[in-house]
């Protein structure tokens, strides 16, 4: 498949562009990052001031190849919203389900990493045994696996096991963060997927674990800086200078 770089819209308004260059900027740090898995996962964000309008990937793009321009518009039907392009049935279903149940949110990321994966087959779940693991296990919820998961049913039960948790583990899945900007949701996602990595490189062997009362003050402490408004804002900053310093492409 060609692929097809666009040039913005005139009826694109600024606030939606720049909600677009920010989408494609966390697609090619997740490249630089290695968390891919060649065109099968999906990052969406909410379109300012359209109830109902999402952007998400265009199917067939590899994550170094996605700018502002070749994002895909939709509504919670379906629907194509101006250009025309190619979605993935799942990814549709799994962040209209996410972003109807969370109307606090406004970035849902998917991911199914090696690591992940492998944690997400573990019946223990993720374990207190690292520091990365305290910084999501105070939002942390579960959905298991649906096969039918490109059916329209499914949207209901993941969207009742999102209510209540921004770091989800999809049960012989993959990965599944929800925040209410672009960079809390891939700061959330950062530490949920280094602390499947940490787990799986830790072995099968007896592991210690944080104790208690550490372990739920730290869980606590770390569970209140979701809320301050600012949660991955240096980073991105970073992330954006990067990019922009090695020429990327991402703002066509």
């Amino acid at each position: 498949m060609a692929v097809t770089t666009l040039k913005r819209q005139s009826n694109i308004s600024d606030a939606e562009w720049e909600t677009r260059c920010n989408l494609a900027a966390l697609y090619r740090i997740l490249d630089k990052l290695r968390m891919t898995d060649l065109i099968y996962t999906h990052m969406s964000a909410r379109v300012p001031g359209e109830p109902g309008h999402f952007l998400i990937n265009r199917y067939g793009e590899f994550f170094n190849e996605i700018t502002a321009s070749s994002l895909v518009k939709m509504d919670y039907d379906g629907n194509v919203i101006g250009e025309t392009g190619n979605f993935n049935d799942a990814g549709f279903t799994i962040h209209s389900g996410v972003l109807m149940a969370r109307p606090d949110a406004n970035c849902v990321m998917h991911l199914h990493t090696r690591s992940s994966v492998a944690v997400s087959a573990q019946k223990c779940g993720l374990r207190p045994i690292s520091q990365q693991s305290l910084l999501v296990l105070g939002s942390l919820g579960y959905h298991d696996y649906d096969v039918a998961s490109g059916n329209l049913d499914e949207r209901e039960v993941l969207g009742r096991d999102c209510a209540k948790a921004d770091c989800i583990i999809l049960r012989n899945h993959g990965l599944l963060t929800i925040g209410k900007s672009i960079q809390e949701t891939f700061k959330k996602m950062y530490f949920l997927e280094t602390a499947c990595q940490i787990q799986t490189a830790a072995g099968d062997g007896e592991l210690i674990e944080v104790p208690e009362p550490v372990l739920s003050k730290s869980i606590a402490r770390y569970k209140a800086k979701f809320d301050d408004g600012t949660y991955g804002d240096l980073e991105w900053e970073g992330i954006i200078r990067t990019l922009d310093r090695e020429g990327a492409d991402y703002r066509n």
